[in-house]
């Protein structure tokens, strides 16, 4: 392959978790295209400004998105990486995921305090205050954990590892995500990985999408070997349920995924659930759908037809949790407040 253009810009947050996935990116491009150079541009976003007000509260669904999303339409970069979770399920006219790259661990992960280190939530003592910035995390395990206190924590992953050892935080414990910890090289610090049984995930949670504009054919040639097959089937399904349940980073919406094989046929499994946010209330249920045949002669095709399966999948569970009392939830936290 020989590309008209030989530099590639490729955009992304400042913050050091943000660096660390360019970087990484940038690196996998370089190894398979030695004659081509790729620059990172790192930019300050909606999310990283406002640290003062409740991620649900702000009332944007492109708090960490847009302003790469504007540098790629002026063409000041050619694509731009993000995590998946932080990527709204409608881009942008003239915008496209040109790769999902394959996904870490997307389950959610305890950071005790310098006092509790070791600990499980289990064992934190009633009125331990429990640091998150997701609603997600916080109504499920309102759930699990009445007698834990649940405060919202904003910054980036050092700004909040910072809070919590300072010693006179008010916090704890952390939740985070597995993957963004383990990117940054602290997974000693990681106390509990929380099971689906207890949190299901945010959806795209532990994977990285790379964005690009739709019209770019080189950027789009160079990022179609990174995608990772099975992590574009698992997301696609999740972000089409989020996307009919209308969800975003207000609504408790979680989601578990996986791909089984069986008699040389794959089956995809995908479960869902919507939180009250107290942790009253929670609906939660789970399909699975039978995935075409991968054919290596048209792999193209394959993969396809198995993300539209996916897709279908996605819509389908959305419409089972709407009709065993989702909508009423949905309804409730999208009410606006009362003064």
């Amino acid at each position: 392959m020989s590309p008209a253009k030989t530099t590639f810009v490729i955009g992304t947050r400042e913050s050091q978790l943000a660096m660390v996935q360019a970087t990484a990116v940038q690196a996998a491009l370089a190894a398979r295209y030695p004659l081509l150079t790729f620059d990172i541009k790192g930019m300050s976003t909606t999310g990283d400004r406002v640290l003062d007000v409740a991620l649900s509260k702000i009332g944007s669904k492109s708090l960490f998105t847009k302003e790469l999303e504007v540098a790629l339409a002026e063409h000041t970069v050619d694509l731009v990486v993000h995590c998946l979770k932080d990527l709204p399920t409608q881009l942008p006219d003239g915008m496209v995921i040109g790769a999902v790259l394959e996904r870490e661990d997307p389950h959610d992960a305890v950071i005790m305090g310098p006092s509790r280190r070791g600990a499980a939530l289990a064992d934190l003592p009633p009125g331990s205050v429990i640091g998150t910035s997701s609603v997600r995390r916080a109504a499920q395990l309102k759930r699990r954990f009445p007698r834990l206190v649940f405060e919202d924590v904003r910054g980036n992953l050092n700004t909040r590892l910072r809070k919590l050892d300072d010693p006179e935080s008010k916090y704890d414990a952390l939740i985070l995500a597995y993957a963004g910890v383990h990117r940054l090289g602290w997974t000693d610090r990681i106390s509990e990985v929380i099971s689906s049984d207890i949190v299901l995930y945010a959806v795209g949670q532990g994977a990285l999408a790379i964005e690009c504009r739709a019209d770019d054919a080189d950027t789009l040639d160079i990022l179609r070997p990174l995608s990772h097959p099975e992590t574009l089937v698992m997301c696609t399904a999740e972000r089409s349920f989020m996307r009919a349940l209308e969800g975003g980073c207000s609504v408790p919406l979680g989601v578990s995924t996986r791909i089984s094989s069986a008699a040389g046929a794959d089956t995809l499994h995908l479960v869902g659930c919507v939180t009250r946010l107290d942790g009253s209330e929670q609906i939660r249920e789970g399909a699975s759908m039978p995935l075409a045949g991968f054919d290596a002669s048209d792999a193209e095709a394959s993969l396809e037809r198995r993300v539209a399966s996916a897709d279908s999948l996605g819509k389908s569970l959305a419409r089972v949790l709407l009709d065993k009392g989702a909508r009423s939830i949905l309804d409730e936290i999208r009410k606006p407040a009362t003064a």
